[in-house]
């Protein structure tokens, strides 16, 4: 009894997985859309993703990095 419970839920959660991996690549590829969309009408993909990249930051953690690029580039002469 113990085996065919295990060996069930053992499926239902592959199952859940599979549908979950599924849903992913469908909003990968949402994304990869949007992005061509951008492209073509004339904005920076590249730019964009690092925009998006900033935005997940924490504001402190924002500042940090900002704050550590611009001594990089002021210690090689970039400024």
């Amino acid at each position: 009894m113990t085996d065919n419970i295990s060996a069930e839920q053992l499926r239902l959660l592959i199952e859940r997985i599979e549908r979950l991996e599924e849903e992913k690549k469908g909003i990968s590829d949402d994304i990869k859309d949007v992005y061509a969309e951008a492209k073509s009408t004339g904005f920076d993909v590249k730019t964009m993703k690092s925009i998006i990249r900033l935005r997940r930051m924490e504001k402190h953690h924002r500042d940090e990095a900002d704050m550590l690029l611009e001594t990089y580039k002021q210690a090689l002469g970039l400024v």
